[in-house]
C-alpha cells in the first residue's frame, strides 16, 4: 500500500520500493482497496529485504507496529520515518478486512502527504 501510494503521490519526487521481513503474495482485498482510490498495485509484488540490501536510499521508511512485528534494521538512508501502523491483514472476515484496509489507506495518505508531500 505505501508503496503505491508514494509512488500515486509522489512520483515527481520519489522512487518507491517496498520490501518486508515476511514477503507474500499480494491481498486481493488490498489491490481492491487500493484500485478505490484510482491506484493500481496489482503488478507490485513482495519482495524481501535482501532484494534491495545494499540500495542507497534517500528515505528509509517503517511502516509497522514495533511492538508486535519483527522490524530489522535496514542500512542506508540519509533520513528515516516511522509510521506506526496495524496489520490490517489479521481480520478474519472479509468486510472487517476490508474496514481495516481502508482505514490502514487513509492513514497511510495522510502520512505520506505529511511526510513527503
Amino acid at each position: 500500500m505505501a508503496e503505491g501510494l508514494l509512488r500515486h503521490l509522489c512520483s515527481d519526487r520519489y522512487l518507491a520500493y517496498s520490501a518486508g521481513v515476511d514477503p507474500h503474495e499480494m491481498d486481493p482485498l488490498t489491490v481492491e482497496v487500493m484500485a478505490e482510490r484510482g491506484i493500481d498495485i496489482s503488478r507490485q509484488r513482495s519482495k524481501s529485504l535482501k532484494e534491495l540490501w545494499g540500495t542507497a536510499f534517500d528515505v528509509v521508511a517503517k511502516i509497522r507496529d514495533w511492538e508486535k512485528e519483527p522490524c530489522p534494521f535496514f542500512p542506508g538512508g540519509k533520513r528515516r520515518a516511522h509510521k506506526p501502523l496495524n496489520d490490517p491483514l489479521v481480520a478474519e472476515v472479509a468486510e472487517e478486512r476490508m474496514k481495516a484496509l481502508r482505514a490502514a489507506r487513509d492513514d497511510l495518505e495522510a502520512w505520506i502527504v505529511e511526510t513527503f508531500g
